[in-house]
């Protein structure tokens, strides 16, 4: 084998190896300087949800709740307890601290994240995310990995150096983010612990005595030292880095986070932080039995409430909130109808939270419609596309050019105004819903299509309760002003399906009945 594709391979792992003696924690890693301007120095902070989280149990959708009831009454959570922002929304009980971050104006709500044709097995629907690719489209490099290679062709050769000594990229745990792989090596630097941080420097040599494999570990060895080049970066920023809060002790989550406000604080360069709770694939014992308040899904949710509202507080403390943003986001959302084990499977689309001080506080999205009848496959139906999320973030916070964003994500996405200028003092969050109605409800062979335009090209596309795409009306431009438009649904077989609508940054679904 040659070195070249040793490495080609060896950088799209994604656990840390023990080869032969040497020790890897991570295959390669890389820079900072091109995912922002550097004057402004901003960080985004993934927070992934491994396993599928339920998120009509996370943010619950009040002016739905008598048709949950019918659908999920043994882990529906009782009304009264319901963390209540608005009369029509609220938080679990459990996430106090996200309660807390919103109506401090630090959280804003996405509602019904995914993509379509969604895909329900955890490890391709995860592949999605990470890479951004189509549900059909199988692509090795991820989304920031791409914007990585976009701005710094030819790396690894020539890192790190004067002008970029710190890593691109920090993974908190074993596995470094496949959002972070790029063409030839993963950009991402692996850290497990304080611990870890204190031992970076510390490599085991390996075998040079001509054995199987050696020439390629000499070359391995070689990465390693650029790699401790990095470590001596990243254990300068720990020494010199803070906490003014403290952390819950036994809070994974949140001592991932306590790691990544004390390296912002130190001055590490880093872009990009990811950080991972598991445990969110509740087939069963979502709640307890009789008991819809308490269970695993509301000992996640607290962990991560209280995990996200500490490391918040923690920026705010050390004067550097203005330059953080945070994103959850998870592979799928779970079925509206529960299963009979107290539990949810694999589903659609769920809510997305971004935290900060530089949000736009608020919901973006309709809530989910629940209505009879509803059939048992039925996950949430889509309203924005995750890569819109991303494309925002790119645009918004990491001020990347539309050409630029394009080549990272293969095509053009919506914008959702929900970061703000930090040095205005004022922004806005509303963003219409476009009042969609569909009529006649049930019908046969066309349904009408009617919604309030803000001007501008519209997609108009139709779901089934799956998720899958069936049909796309080619975008058109609107004026400005109340519009009609006639969709053939002939071609359907009877069955329930959802009418997706999107124009700027405004998005709209509803549930229709092909007779």
């Amino acid at each position: 084998m040659k070195r070249r594709t040793f490495i080609q391979t060896g950088s799209l792992m994604t656990l840390p190896v023990l080869l032969r003696g040497v020790e890897v924690t991570a295959i390669a890693k890389s820079s900072l300087a091109s995912l922002v301007n550097p004057e402004d120095d901003r960080v985004l902070v993934l927070v992934q949800l491994n396993g599928g989280n339920d998120g009509l149990n996370t943010f619950i959708p009040l002016d739905q709740y008598d048709a949950l009831a019918k659908a999920r009454e043994s882990i529906l959570l009782p009304s009264s307890s319901v963390l209540k922002i608005s009369d029509t929304n609220g938080f679990h009980s459990a996430l106090t601290g996200f309660e807390a971050l919103y109506k401090n104006g630090q959280m804003s709500v996405v509602q019904s994240v995914g993509y379509p044709n969604q895909n329900r097995s955890h490890f391709r629907s995860t592949d999605i995310w990470t890479t951004a690719s189509d549900a059909e489209q199988y692509i090795s490099t991820g989304w920031l990995g791409r914007y990585f290679d976009l701005n710094y062709p030819g790396y690894p050769e020539g890192y790190p150096n004067e002008a970029n000594p710190d890593p691109f990229a920090i993974t908190l745990g074993f596995v470094v983010s496949e959002t972070c792989q790029g063409q030839t090596s993963n950009y991402s630097f692996t850290v497990n612990s304080e611990e870890d941080i204190k031992t970076l420097n510390e490599t085991v040599p390996g075998s040079t005595d001509g054995s199987c494999h050696s020439g390629e570990l000499l070359y391995l060895r070689d990465v390693v030292r650029q790699t401790n080049a990095y470590s001596e970066q990243v254990l300068t920023a720990f020494e010199k880095g803070n906490n003014l809060v403290t952390y819950t002790e036994g809070n994974n989550l949140a001592q991932q986070l306590k790691i990544v406000a004390n390296l912002i604080s130190g001055g590490l360069k880093t872009k990009i932080y990811v950080v991972s709770q598991g445990g969110y694939d509740t087939h069963a014992n979502q709640v307890v039995g009789g008991d819809a308040v308490n269970g695993e899904h509301s000992d996640l949710l607290g962990v991560l409430g209280t995990a996200i509202q500490e490391f918040q507080n923690d920026l705010v403390a050390l004067g550097v909130d203005n330059r953080v943003v945070g994103m959850t986001f998870s592979e799928f959302g779970r079925r509206i109808i529960a299963n009979d084990s107290f539990g949810t499977d694999h589903g659609t689309a769920a809510p997305l939270f971004v935290f900060g001080s530089c949000v736009n506080a608020g919901v973006f999205g309709q809530n989910p419609q629940i209505s009879d009848p509803i059939d048992a496959e039925e996950g949430v139906a889509m309203q924005y596309d995750f890569r819109s999320v991303y494309a925002s973030l790119l645009m918004d916070w990491f001020r990347t050019p539309q050409a630029d964003i394009e080549k990272v994500l293969f095509k053009d996405f919506q914008r959702i105004p929900f970061l703000k200028d930090c040095a205005v003092s004022t922004a806005t969050s509303e963003v219409s819903n476009l009042g969609l109605v569909l009529s006649p409800n049930p019908a046969s062979q066309n349904i009408v299509v009617q919604f309030d335009s803000n001007g501008g090209y519209a997609e108009i596309d139709v779901f089934d309760v799956r998720g899958s795409s069936l049909k796309s009306v080619s975008a058109q431009k609107f004026d400005k002003g109340q519009v009609k438009i006639s969709v053939g649904i002939d071609q359907l077989v009877p069955g329930m399906y959802y009418m997706r609508i999107s124009q700027g940054g405004a998005v709209s679904t509803q549930k229709f009945v092909k007779m």
